[in-house]
């Protein structure tokens, strides 16, 4: 018998909610709390193994004060028959993180275009270096 995967549009849902929870400084369990689920239930959703569904989604939107919107923040511009096609960016992935997250924040505080600049630069060269 063979594994079902996950759907990408699932994944890409449970990662916005991964995302958002993680800057609000939400544990899985405060979240699952708040459904009134298990905090593995949550993290079958935050890695699009089960489907949220539509009621679910409201309540996430609510415990996180987003608009359901958010969480189909880019691939809902795309025509279903391309979004089923594109594969989660590297970068949506990486802003679930704690490090993502982390580290834009900190870089969203440098007042200093310059200095901002020389970051990029630095990081671009030390990421060179490692091919």
């Amino acid at each position: 018998m063979r594994k079902k995967s996950p759907n990408l549009t699932d994944q890409h849902v449970g990662s916005r909610v991964r995302m958002r929870r993680v800057m609000l400084k939400l544990s899985q369990t405060d979240l699952a709390d708040g459904l009134g689920v298990s905090f593995q239930q949550v993290q079958k959703y935050e890695k699009g193994a089960n489907r949220i569904g539509a009621s679910r989604l409201q309540q996430i939107s609510h415990i996180l004060q987003v608009p359901v919107a958010f969480f189909f923040d880019a691939v809902s511009h795309l025509p279903p028959s391309v979004a089923k096609d594109q594969p989660l960016t590297e970068l949506t992935e990486f802003m679930a993180t704690r490090d993502g997250l982390t580290l834009a924040k900190a870089f969203m505080q440098i007042d200093n275009m310059q200095l901002r600049r020389r970051i990029v630069e630095l990081v671009e060269q030390i990421e060179q270096n490692q091919e």
